[in-house]
């Protein structure tokens, strides 16, 4: 009775352990998403370059200089999302089999969770960079509890990413210390 016992429980975790790694293709959805989502940067650079270029004589070189910031705003947003959507599907959901593809992306073939959040986190800063830089700009028309806001905000961004970036660094010195592959 027991082989019997041992066998239903070795078959029930074979069960729960194909249904968790089934589970990861629920994210496939939320990457289609961030797909859609990025198509709606493209329409809003494409309206708002439109913009530019039919009334660029009517602006000021300020104005034209904080429209270019708000269209170099939107192309690193959408680097952050094409991050994100390779670089999370590859890393969990599904292999993408580009590996003889002349367009893959260098970063992509050493790709983890760890090198994602530290990309991420430089994508986030250079984004706040540019607000922070369209603040500095419009700064005469700006609070200045908002312009405090906005530095200290971009400072967390640096901390953090700085703080992941020594954690990294911790945690391959540790595992390659733990398999002596340092001196």
């Amino acid at each position: 009775m027991s082989t019997a016992n041992s066998n239903d429980r070795n078959a029930s975790r074979a069960v729960m352990a194909q249904m968790i790694f089934w589970s990861r293709w629920l994210q496939a959805p939320l990457y289609l998403g961030l797909i859609i989502a990025q198509g709606v940067y493209v329409f809003l650079f494409m309206k708002e370059l439109a913009h530019l270029v039919a009334e660029a004589n009517t602006f000021t070189e300020n104005q034209i200089m904080l429209i270019v910031l708000g269209l170099i705003d939107v192309v690193m947003i959408a680097n952050l999302l094409i991050m994100v959507i390779i670089g999370g599907y590859e890393t969990f959901v599904s292999r993408l089999n580009l590996k003889e593809h002349p367009d893959q992306p260098q970063w992509l073939s050493h790709v983890n969770a760890t090198t994602m959040k530290i990309k991420l986190s430089m994508a986030l800063i250079g984004i706040s960079s540019i607000h922070l830089l369209k603040t500095f700009i419009n700064a005469e028309q700006m609070n200045s509890v908002t312009i405090y806001w906005q530095v200290a905000i971009h400072l967390t961004f640096i901390v953090s990413a700085i703080a992941m970036a020594i954690t990294d660094y911790i945690m391959n010195k540790s595992i390659a210390i733990a398999h002596g592959e340092e001196h």
